[in-house]
């Protein structure tokens, strides 16, 4: 994923972490509710921890824990229990914190007492703000020390900090409790039998001055506003019905993780963003949210025009060394409220990334396949045309016809495609590539960028782009044949060096060539047996790296592991050149590995071979939830549906090759041009109602653009 994973590990959030994320909030904490300083712990609002100790003792005893249970993406029920201070294993005390994470926290503490004696109860929360940048906490490395003021007030206590011009602030409010500049000190009694319950809010001052926004507490049985905007999404994402439980699941699992990494664009608040994931992702990325974008379109495409519309306003207007900018560049990440002297570049937007400028052209093709208005469409044409030019006169270092990246500066990332770890590209005895560095998969996605931006320009009218690019397309792909195949070995190779030497490792890279169809025909049996070799396939899914290269490692971030989005990309490229077995097995492999984490794909998990260990193996520090790793399911699914529409084309084109075992599929409200449309598949036989009209299905596989763009019998140059 992105950046700060790869070059500056974070340390493991500890076993029973819990992960509570909402727009670009989010809360981790202990398995019994408490939060720590010390722990990559923490409440943050827009990059900046507002809570950094969060305590809860009765009688100052810390609460063991029970249970922890995650109910949304954004609300969790913690139960725990009392010690008793006599040694006696069983507490007649229980207690349960239900926490709503929003702009803040919102706590609601209950104690309950299962003894005949009643109980007297010192109830303590022990409170600190240290308004730590998100970098700082994720790495350990806080440094600075803010001028802090608290000021107790009534039912309320407000921190303030300063930093140099810099201006925080938190307000907690606890109706009922003593309150001083430490802690909030609730003292009660509970009846034989019965229990005790309080509210506490936290929340950011506005500006750290204004007054903060309330985090009111919904009455009983009403809706909180966090409730509200889930609803709202449910009601306008397909609902889904499978003969398979478990799929169904998981399914319903990334709709709703789909819904919680939903951020808006603070300048245009009308347009949703996806954020490309908690705990330390809650933002926009380039490559990170398009590729989310892609794999849920079938859920939501507006998701896909709000993201390329957003990037397409911070597209790169001038060279900037320190930020890697350069004009028509998409940028690779942004920082709500970052210290500059942490974020990546030292500004809040970052570009360091090969891949995003093809990758923002491509779901460009998309939303016009999708059926966004033309006027929608034209306005962000100059935009796509811009991108163009940084392909060719600033991706194409070297005007070699191959685009390549080598960082501008030494706080940049090293690896700028998506294994961007400062090992992630090696040769095939270990040694690390140097660049400037031409990844294959980033020839196969400007590949897909200059089929998407011609078939924009035939539908447009322009016909003369339309071949022009459709010609440049045949001569990359034409050369990439040449340059990346390795004959002797039976596969491509992941890059092209600084030399132009072949960087040898068998790497996943190369089934994203198959899903832009970059890929000659007669090469690809090869290229598929060995992405499903058993040093490739581990049974969860295929390996970033395979078993026998020299930098193999099962734990690793990018040598051997397992990526769930990487697998996704592989099956849709499978299923491209009619490979659909193989594609059936790396889908059912993934699915099967959901369900080992209530349905919840990580970001990545270990490389180790199924027959080893009988579950997935967690990577200690990946993502969860994930926006590429939470739309995966969805796109697994919708490629084995064969679900593609492309509406100036009036046309959708469904052939189903589920497994079996998946069972029957009924989706109701699924988004399509305009309207919604219901869809039933039972085997190989789809039907639809509801078709906007002038749309007809069509039962079959649905040409791509290259294949769309060949049939229109333009004329070629000579």
């Amino acid at each position: 994923m992105a950046g700060w994973n790869a070059d500056t590990a974070a340390g493991p959030l500890g076993s029973g972490t819990v992960t509570l994320v909402e727009g670009s909030s989010f809360c981790i904490s202990s398995a019994n509710g408490d939060i720590h300083p010390e722990h990559p712990h923490g409440v943050f609002h827009e990059d900046t921890r507002i809570l950094s100790r969060w305590n809860l003792t009765v009688n100052g005893q810390s609460i063991e824990p029970l249970a922890a249970e995650t109910k949304e993406p954004y609300r969790a029920l913690f139960a725990g229990r009392v010690p008793r201070s006599d040694g006696y294993a069983d507490s007649p005390l229980i207690v349960e914190r239900l926490r709503e994470v929003g702009a803040g926290i919102l706590e609601v503490i209950t104690i309950r007492n299962y003894s005949s004696d009643a109980a007297e109860c010192v109830v303590e929360l022990s409170v600190e703000a240290d308004f730590a940048d998100l970098f700082e906490v994720k790495e350990a490395r806080i440094q600075r020390r803010w001028e802090e003021n608290r000021e107790p007030d009534g039912d309320t206590l407000t921190i303030r900090a300063a930093w140099e011009d810099v201006r925080k602030g938190v307000v907690v409010n606890a109706g009922g409790a003593d309150i001083e500049a430490e802690a909030l000190t609730y003292r009660t009694v509970i009846p034989p039998h019965g229990e005790w319950n309080t509210w506490v809010s936290v929340v950011p001052k506005v500006d750290g001055t204004g007054p903060a926004e309330p985090f009111a507490h919904s009455a009983a049985g009403e809706l909180s506003p966090r409730d509200l905007r889930r609803q709202a999404w449910v009601s306008k994402i397909p609902v889904l019905h499978m003969g398979n439980r478990s799929i169904e699941r998981t399914i319903r699992r990334s709709y709703d993780d789909l819904g919680a990494l939903r951020i808006e664009d603070p300048r245009h608040p009308d347009r949703i963003v996806v954020a490309a994931g908690a705990p330390w992702f809650m933002t926009l990325f380039g490559r990170d949210s398009l590729f989310a974008s892609i794999m849920s379109m079938p859920v939501d495409p507006s998701l896909a025009l709000g993201t390329v519309q957003t990037l397409a306003d911070r597209q790169g207007k001038a060279v900037d060394v320190m930020s890697e900018e350069e004009p028509g560049k998409i940028l690779h990440e942004v920082r709500l409220d970052v210290s500059s002297g942490l974020a990546l570049g030292g500004k809040s937007s970052y570009y360091g990334s090969v891949d995003a400028t093809p990758l923002f052209l491509i779901v460009l093709g998309e939303v016009s396949r999708w059926g966004f208005g033309a006027e929608t469409i034209a306005a962000l044409l100059p935009h796509a045309d811009r991108a163009m030019e940084w392909i060719r006169n600033y991706g194409d270092r070297d005007g070699d016809g191959f685009v390549e990246y080598a960082r501008l500066n030494e706080r940049g990332l090293i690896n700028q495609g998506w294994k961007d770890s400062w090992d992630g590209v090696n040769f095939a005895d270990g040694r690390m590539a140097e660049g400037p560095i031409a990844l294959c998969e980033v020839q196969g996605y400007v590949y897909g960028a200059y089929m998407a931006r011609s078939w924009l320009a035939y539908d447009a009218g322009d016909e003369a782009l339309a071949t022009d690019l459709r010609d440049r397309a045949a001569r990359l792909k034409k050369q990439f044949n040449e340059q990346f195949w390795m004959p002797e070995r039976g596969y491509y190779a992941i890059a092209l060096d600084g030399n132009k030497r072949q960087v040898d490792a068998c790497a996943s890279n190369m089934g994203h060539c198959l899903w832009n169809g970059i890929i000659d025909e007669d090469k690809a049996p090869l290229v598929v047996q060995r992405l499903m070799s058993p040093e490739m396939f581990s049974g969860w899914g295929v390996r970033t790296l395979a078993t026998d290269m020299g930098a193999y490692n099962p734990a690793s971030y990018h040598n051997g592991s397992v990526w769930p989005h990487d697998n996704a990309i592989i099956q849709a490229g499978l299923l491209r050149y009619g490979f659909v077995e193989e594609a059936q097995r790396i889908s059912t492999a993934l699915l099967d590995a959901a369900g080992y984490s209530e349905g919840r794909l990580p970001e990545l998990f270990c490389g180790f071979d199924r027959q080893h260990f009988t579950a997935p193996v967690p990577y200690p520090t990946a993502c969860s939830p994930q926006a590429w790793a939470a739309t995966t399911p969805i796109y697994l699914v919708t490629n084995l549906m064969r679900y593609n529409p492309h509406v100036s084309e009036g046309g959708l084109w469904m052939d189903p090759v589920l497994p079996e075992s998946y069972g029957d599929l009924h989706i109701t409200n699924a988004p399509m041009a305009g309207g919604r449309i219901t869809i039933d598949v039972s085997g190989s036989e789809a039907t639809i109602q509801g078709l906007p009209e002038g749309m007809v299905l069509h039962h079959g596989t649905r040409p791509w653009m290259s294949d769309l763009v060949q049939k229109a019998r333009m004329p070629t140059k000579d």
